[in-house]
C-alpha cells in the first residue's frame, strides 16, 4: 500500500514532507512487532499513528485497545492494564481481565505514557522484555502476545532526567520513534485542513461551507495553532456557526484568534529554554540601557556644543532604534526631538555645525494616529502593497497590521 492510499484509507489530510516521513515510517514497521514511540505536541493527530501500524499489521484481526494513561486514576491503573484477583483491594468483587490480557494478539496503544506511575512503570517494563505479567493480588505468572504503541507530547529526555519515567522504559517503548510535526510546521497543509472541516462542519449542519479570501489565508497560515490540528478544527466549526456570511475575510478571521500569541514578534524570538518572564526582563534591560546611553549622549550635547560631538554608528542606530519603537524620551531630550522626529538630522556632514538651535525648531507635531497612518501608508507604497514584508518593516505582526488597515479604512 503506497502513502496515496494509507491517506485515502485512514482520512489523512496533507502532504508536507515530515507528515508523509512519518507516514512511511509507521508502513515501514507495521510488519514487525517492534515497540514504537509516539511523539509530538497536544493536537497533532498522534492516534492515528498507532491505527495505521495495527491495520498494516498481520495482528489487524486481532484486539485493538487504546488506553489514555492521563486519565486513569493512579491507584486503579495497575488493575486496569494487567488485571486483578477477586478480593485483592477493597471493592474487588470478582476477578477482572486487564487490556494487556484482553489485547493478546493485537495491539495495546498506550497514549500520554509519561503520565503512568513508576510502580507501573516497572510492570510494563517486565511486558516488553519477557511478555509476562501478573495479576494484582496473584502470583501467577501469565503469558501474552501484545504489541505496544505508546504515545506522548512530553519531553522524555526531559521527563528521564527529572526522574519522572525511567530511562530503560524509554528505550524500550522507542525501538522506533516517530515524530508527527505541529501543524505550524505544515503550512502548506492548514488551508487544505480548513477546507475539509468546513465541508464537513456544513454537511453537518446543512449549511453552505464557509470560504476564505486570500488576506484570510495568509492569516492562518502564519498563525502559530498552539493548540495543533484540534484548534483549528475547534475554530472551523465555531466560525460554521456563528458567521452568517459565509465567506471570511482577514479582519473576521483575526477576530476569533487568540490575541496572547502576540507576545514581541519582531523583537525576541521564542525560545524552549526561556521563560515569558525572562524574555520580558531582557526586554526592559535593552530597553533601559538604550535610555542610559541617549541620557549620556544629551549630558554631552549639552556640555560641549552640538558642533563638537560626532555621532559614532552605535550612537546612530540607538537613535534610530529609539524612533522606532516609539520609546518616550527622558529628561533633557527635547535637544533630540528634532532626531526622534526627523531620523535624518543628526549626522556628521557640514550642515550639522550651523547654529544647533535652529535645528531644534519643530513643525507642529501630528498626531500619534496620523503618524502611524502615514507610516503604514508608506510601508505599503513602499512593498508594493504586500503586507507581510510592510509588516515586517514597521515591527508589527502582520496581523495587528490587517487590524489597522481596516481601523484607519486605508486603501492597501
Amino acid at each position: 500500500m503506497n502513502l496515496q492510499q494509507i491517506k485515502q484509507r485512514f482520512g489523512i489530510i496533507g502532504n508536507s514532507q515530515l507528515l508523509n516521513r512519518a507516514l512511511e515510517i509507521a508502513a515501514q514497521v507495521a510488519p514487525t512487532d517492534i515497540s514504537i514511540l509516539v511523539t509530538g505536541e497536544s493536537g497533532t493527530g498522534k492516534e492515528i499513528i498507532p491505527q495505521v501500524i495495527h491495520q498494516l499489521s498481520a495482528r489487524k484481526h486481532g484486539e485493538y485497545i487504546a488506553v489514555n494513561c492521563g486519565a486513569i486514576p493512579e491507584g486503579t491503573i495497575d488493575s486496569e492494564l494487567f488485571g486483578h484477583e477477586k478480593g485483592s483491594f477493597t471493592g474487588a468483587s470478582g476477578s477482572r481481565q486487564g487490556y494487556f490480557e484482553v489485547a493478546n494478539g493485537g495491539t495495546l496503544f498506550l497514549d500520554e505514557v509519561a503520565e503512568l506511575p513508576m510502580q507501573t512503570q516497572v510492570r510494563l517494563l517486565r511486558v516488553l522484555e519477557t511478555g509476562e505479567f501478573i495479576r494484582v493480588g496473584s502470583s501467577k505468572v501469565i503469558k501474552t502476545n501484545v504489541r505496544v504503541v505508546a504515545a506522548t507530547n512530553e519531553n522524555m529526555q526531559r521527563a528521564v532526567s527529572s526522574g519522572k519515567f525511567r530511562e530503560d522504559l524509554l528505550y524500550r517503548l522507542s525501538t522506533v520513534p516517530i515524530s508527527l510535526p505541529a501543524l505550524r510546521q505544515r503550512k502548506e497543509d492548514i488551508y487544505l485542513l480548513f477546507r475539509k472541516f468546513a465541508n464537513d462542519f456544513a454537511e453537518k449542519y446543512r449549511m453552505p461551507a464557509i470560504r476564505l479570501t486570500p488576506d484570510a489565508v495568509q492569516v492562518i497560515e502564519n498563525y502559530s495553532w498552539s493548540g495543533n490540528i484540534r484548534q483549528l478544527k475547534n475554530l472551523v466549526e465555531q466560525i460554521s456557526v456563528i458567521e452568517s456570511k459565509r465567506e471570511i475575510d482577514a479582519v473576521a478571521m483575526e477576530s476569533y484568534l487568540p490575541v496572547k500569541e502576540e507576545i514581541f514578534p519582531s523583537v525576541i524570538k521564542s525560545d524552549e529554554s526561556i521563560s515569558e518572564r525572562d524574555l520580558m526582563y531582557k526586554f526592559l534591560f535593552d530597553m533601559k540601557s538604550d535610555l542610559n546611553d541617549l541620557k549620556k549622549l544629551v549630558h554631552e550635547l549639552i556640555s560641549k556644543g552640538p558642533s563638537e560631538v560626532q555621532l559614532n554608528s552605535d550612537q546612530t542606530a540607538m537613535i534610530s532604534r529609539m524612533y522606532n519603537e516609539i520609546i518616550p524620551v527622558t529628561e533633557n531630550s527635547h535637544l533630540l526631538q528634532p532626531a526622534i522626529d526627523k531620523p535624518t538630522f543628526i549626522n556628521n556632514d557640514a550642515n550639522f555645525h550651523h547654529d544647533f538651535h535652529e535645528h531644534v525648531e519643530v513643525e507642529e507635531s501630528l498626531s500619534l494616529e496620523d503618524r502611524e497612518k502615514e507610516l503604514i501608508k508608506k510601508a505599503l507604497e513602499k512593498h508594493r502593497g504586500k503586507r507581510r514584508n510592510a509588516a515586517e518593516e514597521l515591527g508589527i505582526s502582520e496581523r495587528t497590521l490587517y487590524r489597522k488597515i481596516k481601523e484607519y479604512n486605508i486603501q492597501a
